[in-house]
C-alpha cells in the first residue's frame, strides 16, 4: 500500500537549516495498523506530511498503490489532531462528513446517505443536525474520523489524533479506530508520542530515532484478539513490547 524509499527532507538553508529526516525507509501492507513514535520533535508530523502529499520532501520517494505522490493522492485521508480546527463551525456534523464526497461521484441525497453510515459507524447516528460546537471534543473527533472513513479511502493518515483529549475518551477512541479498521480493512499509519498506544492498537510499530529522523526499531505486535484497556494492557506481551519500544524512544537499546 505504502512504500517510502530513501526519504530526507529538510527546512531552511544554510548553518540554520533543520534536517528533519535523513533517509527514512519503511513500507505498509495493505490492511495494516502501522504506529510511529519518537521523541518529541524527531520529525513524526512532517513523515507524515510528506505521505499526504501537503510537504515535498527533499530527497527520495513516497509510493501508495505504486504512485509517485506528487500532490495529495485522491485515495488519502487524514486526521489531525487539532479536531477544533479542521471542523467547519458554520456547518453542521453531517455536512461535515460528507463534504470531501463532493470529490465523488455522488449526488447529494447520496452523499448524505454516506454520511450518515459514517456517523453511525463511530456512535454518532444522532448528531447529525447538531454542530460542532454543540458537542465535546471527543465526539469532535469521532466526526473528524466518521469524515475520513465516508470517503473510503484506500489509506488514513492520523496525526496524534487524541492527544487533545482526556485520558478516558482517549481509550474510547483507540477502541472506535480498532473497531473501524477491523470493519473497513483499510490501512492506517498512526502517528503518535504515546507508546502504549501504539503498542495497542498497532500491528507494527516503528520507532524513529531524534532528528534527523530514521527508523531504529520495527517491531511485529502479536497480541490476542479482540484487544481491551484492561486484559491487552496486562498481557506479559504487551508489557515486554512496551518496555523496547520505550527503549528505543529513549536510545537505551535496540532490537535485533
Amino acid at each position: 500500500m505504502l512504500e517510502i524509499n530513501s526519504l530526507t527532507h529538510t527546512y531552511g538553508e544554510g548553518p540554520s537549516a533543520h534536517h528533519a529526516i535523513d533517509g527514512l525507509s519503511l513500507s505498509v501492507a495493505e490492511g495494516e495498523l502501522l504506529c510511529i513514535v519518537g521523541p518529541s520533535g524527531c520529525g513524526k508530523s512532517t513523515l507524515l506530511r510528506s505521505i499526504a502529499g501537503l510537504i515535498k520532501p527533499t530527497g527520495g520517494e513516497i509510493r501508495v498503490e505504486g504512485e509517485l505522490v506528487r500532490q495529495t493522492p485522491d485515495n488519502l485521508a487524514v486526521v489531525f489532531q487539532d479536531y477544533s480546527r479542521s471542523l467547519f463551525p458554520w456547518m453542521s456534523v453531517a455536512d461535515n462528513v460528507a463534504l470531501p464526497l463532493r470529490r465523488r461521484d455522488m449526488d447529494r441525497k447520496r452523499r448524505r446517505e454516506v454520511a450518515q453510515e459514517a456517523l453511525e459507524s463511530v456512535g454518532l447516528a444522532d448528531a447529525g443536525r447538531k454542530y460542532p460546537f454543540q458537542l465535546s471534543g471527543g465526539m469532535q473527533q469521532r466526526v473528524a474520523i466518521a469524515r475520513a472513513l465516508a470517503y473510503r479511502p484506500a489509506l488514513m493518515l492520523m496525526d496524534e489524533p487524541f492527544g487533545s483529549v482526556d485520558a478516558q475518551t482517549r481509550e474510547d477512541l483507540e477502541d472506535l479506530v480498532l473497531k473501524v479498521r477491523g470493519h473497513h480493512r483499510m490501512t492506517i499509519v498512526l502517528i503518535t508520542h504515546d507508546i502504549d498506544e501504539s503498542v495497542y492498537v498497532g500491528d507494527r510499530v516503528v520507532v524513529l530515532s531524534k532528528a534527523p529522523a530514521h527508523v531504529v526499531g520495527d517491531l511485529k505486535v502479536d497480541l490476542p484478539d479482540p484487544r481491551d484497556q484492561i486484559s491487552t494492557r496486562e498481557h506479559p506481551d504487551f508489557v515486554h513490547l512496551r518496555a523496547e519500544v520505550g527503549r528505543l524512544v529513549r536510545g537505551v537499546a535496540a532490537v535485533s
